[in-house]
């Protein structure tokens, strides 16, 4: 087809990559993956799923949780950013408000379910602002965000000063663009990591991975309401034609509990262990039919890993 020929010209790939190929592309330390652990919903949480870590000897390198910096007291927020930074994680805390909590009614009707995680109007915009500048005051750096509108503001705010440099932004995996042209666009707008949707196949990865630089975070295990996809055995491959890749180990069959809180710390504290030894199971694939696969050893500094609280700072 001519467009084949005209996304080439463009410097884009063409077609998806069957063929599959090796990527060539790394974490700045050699890594080609690294692991995510998501829907770590506050300091109790964190806690189990750090102590199932360590029963495990699974070497995690970040937390994610879905909840928001809204939804957590100064002194959670700390407490997290101390236990991350103890254990040399990073720690993406998401940003809210979300227009899927608002009033509006579009993110109900069936046609405007994708708007749920953005941000509704100005007002909304401002009050997520406010949400990340609350967290990078507390020492976090590194938070999640689902609006395009937010990515291009933070990406500005940090050239300018407003925002520490090393902040990493995390786009969700509800922004939901799924071809390589779209995640470049992704990248010129600030994005530091990208969490491709859950249901990409290899080939499409593959075609991703040829132009974006961005660290891809893709779902091993996803979510019931992210399908639900079981991709353990597909990890090796994953990690070859992705790499640099977050493998990420959500939870089929388990309660969407956002937004979460003590009401539901026990529920949130049980998935979060399952989860962990949903990465023991994962990366023992990994292991077995990839065993060359170099990741970030316990130890390694990288951005993201929360700063210590200074009073003075907030």
């Amino acid at each position: 087809m001519k467009a084949n020929d005209l996304l080439t010209s463009l410097g884009l790939p063409g077609r998806d990559l069957a063929e599959l190929p090796d990527s060539e592309k790394r974490f700045p330390d050699g890594a080609l993956y690294r692991v995510e652990i998501p829907s770590v919903e506050g300091p109790r949480v964190l806690e189990a799923v750090l102590d199932e870590a360590e029963k495990r000897s699974i070497q995690l390198h970040r937390i994610s949780q879905g909840s928001g910096i809204m939804l957590q007291t100064d002194a959670e927020i700390l407490e997290m950013c101390a236990m991350a930074r103890e254990s040399n994680l990073e720690l993406s805390l998401f940003v809210g408000p979300r227009a899927s909590w608002e009033t509006g009614a579009t993110v109900i009707s069936g046609a405007g379910k994708t708007l749920g995680a953005q941000h509704r109007g100005q007002d909304q915009l401002a009050y997520a602002l406010e949400d990340v500048l609350r967290g990078v005051s507390l020492g976090l750096r590194g938070v999640l965000v689902a609006d395009a509108g937010l990515l291009r503001v933070l990406r500005d705010l940090k050239k300018n000063g407003d925002l520490p440099p090393d902040l990493v932004v995390k786009v969700s995996v509800q922004l939901a663009v799924a071809n390589a042209a779209a995640i470049q666009v992704m990248e010129d707008l600030g994005a530091d990591t990208y969490n491709v949707p859950t249901d990409l196949s290899l080939a499409q990865l593959a075609a991703i991975r040829a132009v974006a630089d961005v660290p891809l975070d893709v779902y091993v295990e996803a979510p019931d309401d992210f399908g639900g996809f079981v991709r353990h055995y597909e990890t090796p491959e994953l990690v070859r034609v992705a790499a640099p890749v977050f493998v990420k180990f959500g939870l089929r069959n388990a309660p969407n509990i956002y937004p979460s809180g003590t009401h539901l710390e026990a529920t949130a504290v049980a998935l979060g262990r399952e989860r962990v030894r949903r990465a023991e199971i994962g990366l023992s694939i990994l292991e077995r039919y990839f065993p060359d696969a170099e990741t970030t050893e316990r130890g390694v500094n990288f951005p993201g890993i929360p700063v210590e609280y200074a009073k003075e700072r907030a």
